[in-house]
């Protein structure tokens, strides 16, 4: 039997770490940390992410305020909700929450966002930043920040001491709020990075080929025991629903049975879910130590 990367343990024994940081930085600021959410629309999965952002915020100190605008809310509207927010010095860190109604230039908002408040790292100055250390032009030692769900993914590697460093990694999926955002982050911790997608040829000759498989792509069962060998990483970051259960792109039981006690897959859920959230408050405590 694999490892299971339980992102619920690997959250639950960092949150240690995070609660002290939200405590010294409410001490130097004299209030609470905030984190804004603008929700736009009444979509129930938005909902369900955001509740759950709720309650990790409450059980680390951080207050987390919301802002739910109507469907219908013009481009104007939610920019000017979000200059607001800009210049509320209550406010440690904003985020969106996608996707937002094709009505709406979703990257003009996001690049709205005051940089120093960007915590999901998505507006294009953090990108071109994560980019650029991705082609070796930032040095190591300057913080950048990475949207939650790639950081989260490094953080349950290095937890369960898992080194990327040298390692062939399969990333499947491009998109830019995942796919893209962790293939920078692997390639940043030295792995060798193979970008697979939706016009791959052959999506098993690159996933045997490798050491770490991870597929952000939201296809159940896309990841089967051909895909895999013994000794593998399978990190899946897949989200769908099938006969009322969440579940990943990876096939769970029989992927597991061929990678071995040498190898390790994470669970859906309560695999990297649970390292995104967390990870999403770690970038807010990085805007919250690096604002003046």
């Amino acid at each position: 039997m694999p490892t299971i990367l339980s992102g619920v343990a690997a959250r639950d024994e960092l949150k240690k770490s995070l609660v002290a940081k939200v405590k010294a930085l409410r001490e130097k600021q004299g209030a609470p940390l905030t984190l804004a959410i603008i929700q736009v629309g009444d979509r129930a999965d938005s909902t369900a992410y955001i509740n759950a952002k709720k309650k990790f915020g409450a059980e680390i100190g951080v207050l987390v305020r919301l802002i739910h605008l109507k469907e219908n809310v013009s481009q104007a509207e939610l920019l000017s909700q979000i200059e607001k927010l800009n210049e509320d010095e209550s406010v440690v860190g904003i985020i969106a929450q996608l996707p937002l109604p094709k009505n709406l230039d979703e990257q003009a908002v996001l690049d709205s966002i005051d940089l120093a408040k960007d915590a999901d790292a998505i507006a294009s100055t953090n990108v071109k930043k994560w980019t650029l250390q991705d082609a070796g032009s930032y040095k190591v030692q300057d913080v950048i920040l990475y949207p939650a769900t790639a950081r989260g993914i490094g953080e349950l590697l290095d937890f369960y001491k898992i080194p990327l460093n040298g390692k062939k990694v399969c990333v499947i999926g491009r998109s830019p709020l995942v796919g893209t955002p962790i293939a920078a982050l692997c390639r940043a911790k030295g792995a060798k990075v193979t970008v697979c997608h939706s016009k791959t040829v052959d999506l098993m000759k690159e996933t045997l080929a490798s050491d770490v498989i991870i597929s952000a792509v939201g296809k159940a069962g896309l990841i089967t025991a051909e895909h895999v060998h013994i000794g593998q990483i399978v990190i899946d970051v897949g989200l769908s629903r099938a006969e009322r259960h969440l579940v990943g792109d990876v096939d769970f039981e029989k992927v597991s049975a061929v990678l071995g006690d040498k190898g390790a897959i994470t669970p859906v859920p309560g695999g990297v879910g649970p390292m995104t959230v967390f990870a999403l408050f770690e970038n807010l405590v990085d805007c919250g130590i690096m604002s003046p």
